[in-house]
């Protein structure tokens, strides 16, 4: 079976980022997107429910998958010089912080606010990853993918791919689209976006006066290594849940009573609050129940501290929601997909 292996009754510990113990019915490492077709047609897979999975770290299993768990491994990217921008197509399985690390090697600008960032080039555009005032949304051209419902190779332009704050069609329409390859274009030149989370006053204590891009990227690395915990030290799957988008009247309103609430103006007449800020408020940073934990480092992130069970790690983020909706009036949503969420 060239371009792909399966293995049955398959264990998932080592394949997710928030380290839960779980297993798949079936579980397809695939090397060559051109394979697809063929594997999906097996009628033990076909039959079954399918879980696209890159490198884990945006998933959440709270039990077993009793289906098929298919893990892109491809791997490859070609480049189109086009002026004084880049375009690149991006294989699904290539490792995103790799990818962004190569683009900056190259002189390319944009993705540098992203670096870290763990995952797969596949996941996102899924995700519509953004950090530091930067969405990848903005670099996509194009997103290649196999429809599932039509059976056949798909290429969804940025339009298509309907992006919004951590959302895309792939997340609207789950199951649909498994996506092989990601179309960029990078500028060689572009304004720096430095007025977000520290990074002006990170590059200053770097000492960094005139920043290019890997001067950015290397302020970012800072600021994340300082706030966030390292999935190889401790299960997590970064930040676990969404700054919520409400109604500015609300956020007006809390902001009357909470002067210190961060909260920046959001789109048709809506205001995005933080998070992080709702859940140290609401007095859950550094909870910890069991083996199940909210970080003490960053109140946006779930933790394992050992062998916590992905229910025991839902239950406490549902914890965490129905504290902070008590105490603000806000509904949390998590940021990872639940698998087996009921």
């Amino acid at each position: 079976m060239g371009g792909y292996t399966l293995t049955e009754n398959a264990p998932l510990l080592g394949r997710n980022t928030m380290r839960v113990d779980a297993r798949a019915s079936l579980l397809a490492d695939i090397h060559d997107a051109a394979k697809l077709p063929e594997l999906l047609d097996f009628p033990a897979i076909r039959r079954r429910p399918l879980l696209v999975l890159g490198e884990g770290s945006n998933m959440l299993f709270t039990g077993n998958f009793d289906g098929t768990v298919l893990a892109m491994g491809t791997r490859g990217v070609q480049l189109e010089q086009d002026g004084e921008v880049v375009r690149i197509a991006v294989a699904a399985g290539e490792r995103w912080d790799d990818f962004v690390r190569w683009t900056l090697g190259q002189g390319l600008a944009g993705l540098e606010n992203l670096i870290l960032i763990p995952g797969t080039v596949g996941a996102a555009p899924i995700q519509n990853i953004g950090a530091y005032g930067t969405e990848v949304a903005e670099f996509i051209e194009s997103v290649e993918a196999w429809d599932t419902r039509e059976r056949r190779v798909a290429v969804l332009s940025k339009h298509d791919c309907a992006f919004a704050y951590r959302d895309s069609v792939f997340k609207r329409e789950p199951g649909r689209y498994i996506v092989t390859a990601v179309r960029f274009v990078l500028p060689r030149q572009r304004e720096l976006r430095l007025d977000y989370a520290g990074i002006r006053e990170e590059l200053a204590r770097m000492g960094i006066e005139k920043p290019a891009p890997f001067h950015v990227a290397e302020a970012v690395v800072h600021l994340r290594s300082r706030k966030l915990p390292d999935p190889a030290v401790i299960g997590n799957a970064g930040s676990f849940f969404k700054n919520p988008i409400v109604d500015t009247a609300l956020a007006d309103a809390l902001k009357q009573s909470q002067p210190e609430l961060a909260a920046w103006p959001g789109q048709d007449g809506k205001t995005k609050l933080s998070a992080a800020w709702l859940i140290e408020a609401a007095g859950f940073k550094g909870l910890r129940e069991g083996d199940a934990g909210i970080s003490h480092r960053h109140a946006l992130v779930l933790v394992n501290h050992g062998k916590a069970s992905g229910t025991e790690l839902w239950a406490l983020a549902q914890q965490v929601v129905a504290g902070v909706h008590e105490r603000f009036g806000v509904t949390l949503e998590p940021e990872p997909i639940i698998v087996g969420q009921v």
